[in-house]
């Protein structure tokens, strides 16, 4: 029997609608953006123009690739549709991430606020309770992700996270590093059904 790797398509990637006090967060948002069409890989984002979200977007479909978008109704004003790519208008924010995970194939977390980081414990935590193995990785520009992966380590010391958690997601400190971690955790991307997930 074939023990072949599922194909990763689709990358979800998380990330600010703003564009951060850093100029690096930016430009890893484009160079990002510009890797996963040169891969042949197909975008699934919040839908956004603005921030690193819509930098993310826009690199993508300049360099040819596809890009698909879910934008919750309420949020059409305030994230500014980025109408030149495929964009879904779902009723609420539940609908929305649950769109995301279904649609895509693994998971990229570049710098964001509390929303890019309610997504990504959101994600870990259906990983923790065995309801997808998709790869996820966190791109690690500058550091900003090191803080929460201190609170993760303190909740795993503290008896309340199992230390095998540890292990399922990556961090990677550059751009070119984030497709290799996705092929790494490839292995992760197996019987997956979504319906689990409530």
């Amino acid at each position: 029997m074939s023990s072949a790797k599922p194909e990763i398509r689709s990358v979800c990637v998380y990330c600010g609608s703003s564009f951060g006090g850093n100029p690096l967060y930016r430009q890893a948002a484009h160079d990002l953006g510009q890797i996963l069409a040169g891969a042949g890989m197909r975008l699934v984002y919040g839908g956004g123009g603005v921030g690193l979200m819509g930098e993310t977007a826009r690199a993508v479909h300049e360099a040819g690739g596809q890009v698909l978008g879910i934008m919750p109704k309420f949020l059409q004003s305030r994230e500014s549709v980025f109408g030149e790519v495929e964009t879904r208008i779902v009723d609420n924010m539940h609908e929305r991430k649950m769109m995301m995970f279904e649609e895509a194939d693994a998971f990229v977390v570049v710098p964001g606020g509390v929303g890019t980081l309610e997504e990504a414990i959101e994600l870990m935590s259906w990983r923790r309770l065995d309801l997808h193995k998709k790869p996820v990785i966190f791109l690690n520009i500058n550091d900003y992700w090191e803080p929460f992966f201190s609170l993760i380590r303190h909740t795993e010391s503290e008896g309340f996270t199992p230390s095998a958690f540890l292990d399922t997601y990556l961090s990677v400190n550059s751009v070119e590093e984030v497709l290799p971690a996705i092929a790494r955790a490839g292995a992760y991307n197996v019987d997956i059904d979504t319906r689990r997930v409530v």
